[in-house]
C-alpha cells in the first residue's frame, strides 16, 4: 500500500469513528486561496470554494492582509465596514460578543438565550458569546454572512454568521514575529512558528500576548478602567493537503484574559449619595472586585477531509470548548452596594459534524448531520444592601441543549447561465433548565464568599424540559449572462429554538388554577418562551466590471419575523420572609414580540481607479460598503397591570441603526524593491436604540468613526513597518449601558422625580450606566519573517 493509500485509508477509518465518539476536535475548512487586490475573492459560504461574483448569498469577505494592513485589532471593528451588523464588546464585560445583522441578534449573555447570530472559529460554532470576541490574529479570512443559515452549517442561526478562519500550515519551516507598541501602553506580540516533519506532515502553532493600560481609572478601587491583559496560543498538527487525497488538522486553543472589569460611567448624580457625573466617561466609581475578573476559554478540534473520488468528499467537523468567567458587574458604578453583580459563567460544548460534498458536473452540493451537546451554567448575586440590609437575590441557572439536524443544499446548473438551488434542514431542539432563586439576608449568597442567610423559601426551584423540533427550506434562482454577472433571487426561513428564563421569579407566576399555590406546570409557562422564526426574501446583482476593475454587490431584502425573544431586566417585588411580605428584586422578563418586518437594501463595491497595477506597480482603490435598514415591530404584546397590551408603536429594534456606510480609500505604490501602503477608513451609523424601549440617556445618536494607517513592506514581504490610527478624532460613542429607572409601562417615558432626575426603580441611587467604544488609539506595529 503506497503512503497516500495508507493517508486515505487512516482518515476514513477516522471519519467513521469520529462520527460514533465525536472526539474532541476543532475544525478548519478547507483552506481557499489567500484573496489579493488583483484577483477575485474567493469564498466557502456554500461549504465549496467560489468566487465572491458567483455566491448567491450577501456575504462580506476580508482575508487576513488586508486585515493587517488596515490595524484590525478584533472581530468587532468588521462592523465598521460591513452593511447592517453590529458587533460589539457586552455591557460590562471585555470578551463577550454581542453581534446583530439585520436587526437579528441576542444580546443577554446568560444561559438559557441561543445567539442570533452564529460565531464559527475554524468552522466550530461556538454555541456561547462568553469568549466570542475574537482578537485578529493568524487568520486567513473572516467571512460575514448576512441571513438565515442552517443549509449548509452545522448549526442553524436565524440572523447570520461570522466565520473566522485560521491560515493553513505552509510547507516550509516558517517564522513570523509581529510586535505593536502604541498609545495606553500599548504592547502586542505576535510568534507563528511552523516545521515540517516530512513530506505530509507539519506542526505549528501562533502564541499572542496582548496587553493595553486603560482608558480610564476606577476612582474607588485605583485599577485601570478598559484595559487589556490577555494570553493566547493555538498549537496544530496537520496531515496531507496541499495536493494529497486526504488534509487532517487538530488544533489545541487556549485563551487567558485577565483583564480588569470593565466599569461603566454614571449618565446622572447619584440619587442617595449625591455623586457627581464624572467628566471622563472612561472613569467609573464601581466598587464591586469580588470575583476578581477572569475568563479563561480552550478547546480542541479535529477536521478531516478525505477526497474519496473525484465526485465524492468525505468530511468531518469534531470538537470540544469550554470556558470559564468570572465577572464583578458593579451596575450603579458607585462604592455603595446598590445594584452589585457577581456573576459566574462556566460553558461547555461537544460537537459532531459529517458531510458529504458532490461535485457531478452540474450538479454541486452537500448532505450533513450536526450534532450538539452544550451546557451553560450562570451563578449571579444581585445585592441591593442600600434598600434593605444585605438584601440579595442569588440567581443559579444550569440549562443544557441537546440538537440534532440532517441538512443538505444542492445546485443544479441547467446551463452556464442559469442555476437553481435548494436546501433543507431538520432541526431537533431540546432544551433542560434547573434554575434556583434564593433571596438572602446579612450579606451576600455564599457562593461569592457573603455572609447572607437564606430569607424565606426559593423564590424560585424549578426544573423542566422542552423540545422543539423545525423543518427551514432555502431556495435560490441564479441567472449569469456572462461568468462576471449573476443576478440572484432568494428565500430562506430562520427558526431559533425557545427556553427558559433563568432569571424568572417562580412566585410571580399567574395562579392559573386560582387555588392559591403555583404549580409546577403555572411556573413552567411562565417562564417559558417560544421559538422565533423569520422568513426572508433577498434579490441582488454581483458583478464584476470595466475588465475586472469595479466590483459590485447590490443586495435588497425583506423578512417577517415572529415571536421575536425579547430578554429584559426589571425591578420587581418577589414574595419572602416570615411572615411572607414584598420584597424589592431583580427580574428577568421575556416577551415574544408577536410581529416585526426588516426591509432594506446592501450595496458594496472594490473599485480600482487611476493607472493600472500590472503597468505602472501603482494602485488607488477605493472599497465602500452601505446598509439601510427599515426595521419595525408590527405587534409588541406586553403584560400592562395584568392587561396584555399591543406597545409596538412604542418599541424599537435594538442595536439596529438605519443607516451604516464606510469608504476607504487607499493608495499602493513600489518603494524601490519593497512597496508603500496609505489607507484610510470613514464609517458612519445612524442613531442606534441600545434597548426596545428608547432610552434618551444611553441610545446613542449618529457618528463617524476615522481610521488610517500607512504600512512599508520590504521586498519579498521579509518584513514590513506601519502607523496605524483608530478613531483619529477621538469620538465619543455609547454601545451598551443598564438602566434601572422607573418609566411609564406603555410608552417607556422616563419618569423623574423631584430634583428633575430619573426616579430610581431598583436599589436608590439610580442605575443609568453606559459603556463606550474606544477612544483615539496610535500604534506601530511591525512584522519580520525568517
Amino acid at each position: 500500500m503506497t503512503a497516500r493509500q495508507s493517508l486515505r485509508a487512516f482518515a476514513l477509518a477516522s471519519v467513521a469513528w469520529s462520527g460514533f465518539v465525536a472526539i474532541p476536535a476543532f475544525a478548519q475548512d478547507g483552506a481557499a486561496p489567500t484573496p489579493d487586490e488583483t484577483g477575485d475573492i474567493v469564498v466557502t459560504a456554500r461549504r465549496r470554494e467560489e468566487t465572491l461574483v458567483s455566491v448567491p448569498i450577501a456575504v462580506s469577505a476580508f482575508s487576513g492582509a488586508a486585515l493587517e494592513r488596515g490595524g484590525a485589532i478584533d472581530i468587532t471593528e468588521l462592523a465598521n465596514v460591513t452593511p447592517n451588523t453590529t458587533l460589539e464588546a457586552s455591557r460590562g464585560t471585555n470578551s463577550t460578543l454581542t453581534a446583530f445583522i439585520r436587526g437579528v441578534g441576542q444580546q443577554d449573555p446568560v444561559s438559557g438565550f441561543e445567539q442570533g447570530v452564529g460565531i464559527y472559529l475554524d468552522d466550530v460554532y461556538l454555541n456561547r458569546p462568553q469568549g466570542a470576541l475574537l482578537d485578529i490574529y493568524d487568520v486567513e479570512r473572516i467571512e460575514v454572512l448576512r441571513g438565515p443559515q442552517g443549509t449548509l452549517y452545522g448549526r442553524n442561526t436565524i440572523g447570520g454568521a461570522v466565520k473566522y478562519v485560521t491560515k493553513m500550515l505552509p510547507q516550509d519551516f516558517a517564522l513570523r514575529v509581529k510586535g505593536t507598541y502604541g498609545s495606553y501602553d500599548q504592547a502586542d506580540g505576535i510568534v507563528s512558528v511552523s516545521a515540517p516533519l516530512g513530506d505530509i506532515i507539519r506542526v505549528g502553532g501562533a502564541f499572542a500576548r496582548l496587553s493595553r493600560g486603560g482608558f480610564g481609572k476606577n476612582l474607588t478601587t485605583g485599577e485601570d478602567n478598559y484595559n487589556k491583559d490577555i494570553w493566547a496560543g493555538r498549537a496544530t498538527f496537520e496531515m496531507g493537503g496541499y495536493g494529497e487525497p486526504v488534509l487532517m488538522r487538530i488544533t489545541g486553543d487556549y485563551t487567558k484574559d485577565k483583564s480588569n472589569a470593565r466599569g461603566g460611567h454614571r449618565l446622572i448624580p447619584g440619587q442617595l449619595s449625591g455623586a457627581p457625573v464624572l467628566s471622563d466617561v472612561f472613569d467609573t466609581r464601581g466598587g464591586l472586585r469580588d470575583p476578581r475578573q477572569e475568563v479563561e476559554s480552550y478547546g480542541l478540534s479535529m477536521n478531516i477531509t478525505a477526497e474519496l473520488s473525484d465526485m465524492f468528499t468525505l468530511k468531518s467537523i469534531s470538537a470540544w470548548r469550554k470556558d470559564n468567567s468570572a465577572s464583578p458587574i458593579d451596575f450603579d458604578a458607585l462604592p455603595a452596594v446598590d445594584v452589585d453583580v457577581p456573576a459566574f459563567y462556566r460553558n461547555e460544548q461537544l460537537s459532531q459534524e459529517v458531510q458529504l460534498q458532490v461535485d457531478a458536473g452540474p450538479l454541486k452540493g452537500m448532505v450533513g448531520f450536526y450534532y450538539l451537546d452544550a451546557s451553560a451554567d450562570t451563578q449571579f448575586d444581585t445585592r441591593i444592601f442600600t434598600t434593605l440590609a444585605g438584601l440579595t437575590a442569588f440567581t443559579q441557572a444550569d440549562v443544557d441543549t441537546e440538537t440534532y439536524a440532517v441538512f443538505g443544499d444542492f445546485t443544479y446548473d441547467f446551463s452556464p447561465q442559469f442555476s437553481v438551488s435548494a436546501g433543507g434542514r431538520y432541526t431537533w431542539d431540546e432544551r433542560r433548565a434547573d434554575i434556583l432563586r434564593q433571596n438572602y439576608l446579612g450579606g451576600g449568597s455564599p457562593v461569592f464568599g457573603g455572609a447572607g442567610l437564606p430569607f424565606g423559601a426559593p423564590s424560585t426551584d424549578f426544573r423542566g424540559s422542552a423540545k422543539y423540533k423545525k423543518f427551514t427550506p432555502r431556495f435560490s434562482v441564479s441567472y449569469k449572462p456572462t461568468p462576471d454577472h449573476n443576478l440572484y433571487a432568494s428565500y430562506s426561513k430562520g427558526f431559533k429554538g425557545g427556553g427558559f428564563d433563568p432569571r424568572g421569579v417562580g412566585t410571580n407566576a399567574p395562579d392559573l388554577n386560582g387555588d392559591g399555590v403555583r404549580q409546577d406546570s403555572e411556573v413552567a409557562a411562565f417562564l417559558a418562551f417560544r421559538p422565533e422564526e423569520v422568513d426572508s426574501y433577498e434579490v441582488g446583482y454581483k458583478g464584476n466590471l470595466m475588465d475586472g476593475a469595479l466590483y459590485v454587490a447590490v443586495a435588497g431584502f425583506y423578512a417577517d419575523y415572529k415571536d421575536v425573544q425579547i430578554p429584559g431586566s426589571v425591578a420587581c417585588t418577589v414574595i419572602g420572609g416570615t411572615p411572607p411580605r414584598p420584597i424589592p428584586s431583580f427580574c428577568g422578563v421575556v416577551s415574544n414580540a408577536g410581529k416585526a418586518r426588516f426591509k432594506g437594501l446592501e450595496f458594496e463595491s472594490n473599485a480600482r481607479l487611476g493607472r493600472d497595477i500590472a503597468t505602472s506597480g501603482d494602485r488607488l482603490n477605493l472599497q465602500t460598503a452601505i446598509g439601510y435598514i427599515d426595521a419595525e415591530y408590527r405587534e409588541y404584546i406586553a403584560n400592562i397591570n395584568s392587561v396584555p397590551t399591543d406597545v409596538a408603536a412604542f418599541r424599537k429594534v435594538q442595536n439596529t441603526p438605519k443607516w451604516t456606510a464606510s469608504g476607504t480609500l487607499s493608495y499602493t505604490s513600489p518603494v524601490g524593491e519593497g512597496s508603500l501602503y496609505v489607507g484610510s477608513t470613514l464609517s458612519w451609523r445612524s442613531k442606534t436604540y441600545q434597548f426596545e424601549i428608547p432610552n434618551p440617556y444611553i441610545d446613542q445618536k449618529g457618528y463617524a468613526l476615522w481610521d488610517a494607517s500607512i504600512v512599508y513592506t520590504a521586498p519579498n514581504d521579509r518584513w514590513s513597518l506601519g502607523v496605524h490610527g483608530k478613531n483619529i478624532l477621538d469620538k465619543e460613542y455609547k454601545t451598551s449601558g443598564y438602566t434601572f429607572v422607573a418609566a411609564n409601562p406603555v410608552t417607556g417615558a422616563i419618569i423623574n422625580n423631584a430634583a428633575g432626575y430619573p426616579t430610581p426603580s431598583l436599589g436608590r441611587e439610580g442605575t443609568l450606566t453606559a459603556f463606550y467604544g474606544n477612544p483615539r488609539q496610535v500604534f506601530v506595529t511591525g512584522t519580520v519573517k525568517f
